[in-house]
């Protein structure tokens, strides 16, 4: 029996995808999530509905005074639900400074990047959390109100630098190696675990870059929006 609108297949809730900031972590996503899903066949994989939208307001403008991105994403995820999406991803950090914006549509389940990669972090017991991320990110102050450790914050003046050039499309050694500097910078000053807190960051930076433990926010949020999915 084909499947009618809006329904995922059996023993999957249908995923929607609020992508597109930036597109290239949008499509880094959805190939881990993919792969993810031990799927003999294509029916066995969970039906996706993604908005990539590039066009939601900066987040790192908004913070700045510029136009919020809280309406867009709010209208991304009532067409989400409205299609049939039953559970909800985000893969931008930033991002989740209006996760309540997303929550406040009737229907809307959004599976939180930041609480993914936090529980991850703290299942290693850190000291402390070092942060990779952009200012919008740093200042929503997303990762330090959830934190039940002390988090050290990156050079974002370093790290905002390296993840334009990486939406620009450069993924090569420079800016790998500036990213994997600021990793163990973060380490050596007193971080024993380090979130990639911008989706960018994981398209070059790899855990044999980083000193201490490593953990890559995408890669947590595959993990948790398929088990939010599983029926």
């Amino acid at each position: 029996m084909a499947l009618r609108a809006g329904k995922s297949a059996p023993g999957w809730r249908t995923i929607g995808v609020l992508g597109g900031m930036g597109p290239a972590a949008t499509a880094d996503f959805m190939a881990r999530l993919v792969a993810a899903v031990p799927a003999q066949r294509d029916a066995d994989h969970p039906r996706v509905l993604v908005d990539s939208n590039p066009h939601v307001p900066d987040r790192n403008g908004a913070l700045a005074g510029g136009p919020s991105p809280g309406p867009a994403l709010a209208a991304m995820a009532a067409d989400l639900v409205a299609r049939g999406a039953e559970v909800l991803a985000m893969p931008c950090n930033a991002a989740h400074g209006w996760a309540d914006d997303v929550l406040a549509v009737p229907g809307a389940r959004l599976v939180s990047m930041v609480d993914a990669a936090l529980a991850e972090a703290v299942q290693l017991r850190p000291r402390a959390i070092g942060l990779i991320a952009v200012g919008a990110t740093l200042d929503a102050r997303i990762y330090h109100d959830r934190s039940p450790v002390p988090v050290i914050e990156c050079d974002r003046a370093l790290v905002q630098p390296a993840v334009d050039r990486i939406k620009a499309g450069d993924r090569g050694r420079h800016v790998r190696a500036m990213l994997a500097a600021e990793a163990a910078r973060l380490g050596a000053a007193g971080a024993s675990v380090v979130i990639a807190a911008c989706t960018e960051v994981p398209l070059v930076l790899r855990p044999s870059d980083v000193p201490v433990a490593f953990i890559d926010a995408t890669a947590a949020l595959v993990k948790a929006t398929l088990a939010a999915a599983a029926k």
